[in-house]
């Protein structure tokens, strides 16, 4: 098992890439604390498949826009499960309209969910980490934040700034043995994919040299070579799993 004796924390864990992601760490021996927003039946659902692979685990109601509360599900988690050593920094959310329709309130909304939630979440496990000297953290872009896209200006900026933020932290991190990358998706099946318009998404896919969506599990794979030995030589990376959409 390549996390064996290892404790993930995973934001955004019920659904979707961040529910993908913490079954394979818990398959590959992580133990594995979760947040999530509202979404507690779902959530239980996915505590109980990592309970049956037998890992601890625990999860918790949590807007990660919220720095204080934040703090206090990764202090809790590292109280209940012991010092974290695997950051999926996942949780994101989407409002799609054109660039003069978005309000500040909606902006500062985007903004605050990706990457000031992931600034502050990987300030809330650092401490620990920089005590053992060693850790992983693991940003969650978009390939949005790579070419930008229509209809996505806050989003496509919020993840621009995950790379940005991911980078710049590599350079304080990795001395201090602890490996910063990010992974860029594309175009993945999940609920923020599903509200897409019928006819754009089939025009998208008619548009990928893959031909199709990715799976959520594709990404947690990527996931898990950043996270385990094989991914000891990336730093500040951005892996970009997104079927052609942007070749780089």
């Amino acid at each position: 098992m390549k996390l064996q004796g290892q404790i993930a924390l995973v934001t955004g864990g019920s659904r979707g890439i961040g529910r993908a992601t913490a079954l394979l760490f818990a398959q590959e021996g992580a133990d594995i604390a979760f947040c999530h927003l509202d979404d507690a039946a779902q959530a239980d659902a996915t505590e109980a498949e990592i309970r049956a692979l037998g890992r601890r685990v625990l999860h918790r109601s949590v807007d990660v826009a919220d720095i204080a509360a934040a703090r206090a599900f990764a202090d809790s988690a590292a109280a209940e499960l012991g010092p974290i050593d695997i950051l999926f920094n996942n949780a994101g959310m989407n409002i799609r309209k054109p660039f003069e329709a978005y309000t500040e309130a909606e902006f500062d909304r985007i903004l605050s969910v990706h990457l000031k939630g992931m600034f502050f979440m990987a300030q809330a496990v650092w401490p620990a980490m920089l005590a053992r000297g060693r850790g992983c953290i693991i940003n969650v872009a978009s390939q949005r934040g790579l070419k930008g896209a229509a209809n996505a200006a806050p989003y496509a900026a919020a993840k621009a700034g995950i790379i940005g933020f991911t980078r710049a932290l590599s350079w304080e991190a990795a001395p201090r043995g602890i490996r910063v990358n990010a992974i860029a998706p594309g175009p993945i099946d999940t609920d923020l994919t599903a509200t897409m318009d019928p006819a754009d998404r089939q025009a998208f896919i008619r548009a990928l040299p893959a031909g199709r969506f990715g799976r959520p599990e594709e990404i947690a794979a990527t996931a898990l070579l950043l996270a385990g030995p094989e991914g000891g030589f990336y730093v500040g990376a951005t892996l970009s799993p997104n079927g052609g959409d942007v070749m780089y």
